[in-house]
């Protein structure tokens, strides 16, 4: 008889979840006999991405059979150059979800603590815990991170204090004066990560500068991204602007060649045309003037919403909302476990907006009719 063995995975993985994406354009056409769909679930741009990048995408594609510049020097010099800074603060991942893993590979081990909101983007806490750390969650003000308390949480295991801005999934900031000061009280030795991967959409004049703040406060990264505003979310490429010896510890346990040709070229090319950035931004604000304007004429409570995104009250389970919504054609995000009667949409193009609005309306008023 043929022995079985099992082998036994580290007991820090054994119950951590498998993340579930949302549901894709197909699925929900098979699942629902549309033929009509919108994803407004995973934050991306709904105008797509720049020609000058789609070209360069493009032109990579006669050098397929050469791997990729490991050090992405060219990509490294269009960032420095586009935010003045040095190269050698700079470091590329696949996605910014890539430094996160690699940030937690390269300082956390088992028993250090790590901070962060009770609600916010799931990845600091599933690959700190991947690695033994314990997450301590401060939970949120009125959607927003309580700064005070994180500093309140703060021990002599603390390892990594993560501040997502805007947070996701709220939508919510802190501003520069509130960084500042958070700055000033907590421990250099820790790191304090900023994820910045909605920061072209905000419009608010108090949102933080962090390439003022970066010379002062060697302990600072800022996380950004080419999946938002960029348009470039299926090349996955983030990156991470630092102090250059965190950013050295951070390259240390980074994979050779974690970024393709494609994405860097594409980058390259995207970095170098803010018009097209620009016109993203104009077109977001002004959708998101208009969601807000039609929750308030709704009764609908939202959060401030600062990225390309917004969460409100739909006044019922949100995964209920979700499902309604799904006949209609739209794909949302629900499933916020502090917040289960808030739903998060993506701000889309005008008409996808308007179409949303109407299918909210005619749920509540079949809802409302039902009950």
């Amino acid at each position: 008889m043929e022995r079985v063995v099992v082998v036994q995975p580290k007991r820090s993985v054994v119950d951590l979840p498998v993340y579930q994406p949302g549901m894709s354009v197909a699925d929900v056409k098979r699942v629902y006999g549309l033929d009509h769909v919108i994803k407004l679930a995973s934050n991306e741009n709904p105008y797509g991405s720049s020609a000058k990048a789609k070209q360069a995408m493009i032109s990579a594609l006669e050098e397929l059979n050469l791997y990729p510049d490991g050090a992405a020097i060219d990509l490294t010099t269009a960032v420095a150059n586009h935010y003045k800074v040095q190269p050698n603060q700079v470091i590329f991942g696949a996605g910014s979800d890539d430094i996160i893993l690699m940030l937690c590979r390269a300082y956390l081990v088992s028993g250090d603590e790590t901070i962060m909101a009770d609600q916010t983007f799931p990845q600091y806490k599933h690959n700190a815990e991947i690695e033994g750390a314990v997450c301590v969650e401060v939970p949120l003000k009125d959607g927003t991170h309580d700064l005070e308390a994180m500093l309140a949480a703060v021990t002599d295991k603390t390892k990594i204090v993560w501040i997502c801005n805007p947070n996701n999934p709220t939508g919510t900031i802190v501003s520069h004066k509130e960084i500042v000061s958070f700055m000033e009280r907590i421990p250099s030795h820790i790191l304090v990560v900023l994820d910045e991967a909605y920061c072209e959409y905000v419009t608010d004049s108090e949102y933080p500068d962090v390439f003022a703040l970066l010379p002062t406060y060697k302990n600072l990264i800022t996380l950004r991204t080419f999946s938002k505003i960029y348009g470039l979310a299926s090349l996955r490429i983030g990156y991470g602007i630092g102090d250059a010896e965190v950013i050295h510890t951070i390259n240390q346990v980074r994979e050779p060649f974690n970024t393709t040709r494609l994405s860097q070229a594409a980058a390259v090319a995207a970095i170098q045309d803010q018009d097209f950035v620009q016109t993203c931004k104009l077109k977001n604000a002004e959708g998101i003037a208009y969601l807000q304007s039609q929750f308030k004429r709704l009764n609908l409570e939202s959060f401030p919403a600062h990225g390309n995104f917004m969460m409100f009250d739909v006044k019922m389970p949100a995964k209920d909302m979700f499902e309604l919504l799904l006949h209609e054609g739209y794909i949302t995000r629900a499933g916020h476990k502090l917040y289960p009667n808030y739903l998060r949409v993506t701000v889309g193009t005008k008409e996808e907006n308007e179409g949303l609005i109407v299918a909210i309306e005619r749920i509540l008023e079949k809802t409302r009719v039902t009950s």
